[in-house]
């Protein structure tokens, strides 16, 4: 009788632990999974709300930080072709996370080609920002810090691009020395980087030969700049050293790609 009691207490307790368990694991996964579903149904609607038009788009987060980064870009007159370059690329990030990317694209360019003409609503397009934020600092630092990538991918911080900055970290509720400090960093990581760089090394890091035509170089330039740059996307996971390393590697990449250029020509 014993052993009857013993073997009817293990089973139960076997199926207590496991097979009890599996069902209530198996439950808590299919509501996890139909929970995830739902998210993504509504957070879909919202991406086609935004993207159905202009005005939508242009009050969102991302429209009124393209607005910023068309500010900054244009501060000191001109837009670079490694600027250029990397906002054409930011298009294709932000625009590939919505239902219709085409519209979307097309979009962004507006919105940063009408942005770049105005000079006297930055104030209001951060103020703008700010309110969207929320409490979340972390997302004013990415901000910022893909707007200060921005002005020194090419040439450093002119003055222009720096007044132009710090009005917009103001309005974002940043402190100077917040600004400061990232600005620093980016310096420190620009003066490792314009240490000289043999011409040996630029076609190295291009992967590219000194038969190459500048045609092929610039492919290789573009692909290159394509592959290591910094994504407001993929930044929403990451870690600040993420846009750093980026920004470092598409210096790198710039200064290569200058060098050899200015043998070719």
């Amino acid at each position: 009788m014993k052993r009857i009691i013993y073997l009817v207490l293990t089973l139960t307790l076997f199926y207590y632990i496991f097979i009890a368990n599996i069902l209530i694991t198996l439950s808590i996964i299919a509501s996890l999974y139909i929970a995830f579903k739902i998210y993504k149904f509504y957070n879909i609607r919202k991406l086609i709300k935004i993207s159905s038009s202009k005005e939508l788009f242009r009050e969102s987060e991302l429209g009124l930080f393209i607005a910023l980064v068309a500010k900054v870009a244009k501060a000191d007159g001109r837009v670079s072709e490694l600027e250029a370059q990397l906002i054409g690329i930011m298009f294709d990030d932000i625009s590939r996370i919505f239902p219709n990317q085409e519209k979307t694209r097309a979009i962004l360019k507006d919105i940063f080609n009408e942005e770049k003409e105005k000079i006297d609503n930055t104030k209001e397009i951060a103020q703008s920002l700010n309110k969207l934020l929320g409490k979340s600092k972390l997302k004013r630092h990415q901000f910022v810090e893909f707007l200060i990538q921005l002005a020194f991918v090419d040439s450093g911080i002119s003055s222009d691009e720096d007044k132009v900055l710090k009005e917009i970290v103001l309005e974002l509720e940043l402190s100077l020395d917040d600004y400061n400090a990232l600005v620093s960093k980016f310096e420190n990581m620009m003066q490792n980087h314009q240490q000289s760089m043999s011409t040996e090394e630029a076609y190295k890091v291009l992967g590219v030969s000194e038969n190459d035509d500048m045609n092929t170089i610039k492919k290789a330039y573009r692909k290159l700049v394509r592959q290591y740059h910094p994504d407001i996307i993929k930044s929403q996971d990451k870690d600040e050293a993420y846009i750093e390393e980026a920004t470092s590697k598409t210096q790198e990449i710039n200064q290569a790609y200058e060098i050899i250029k200015k043998l070719k020509s």
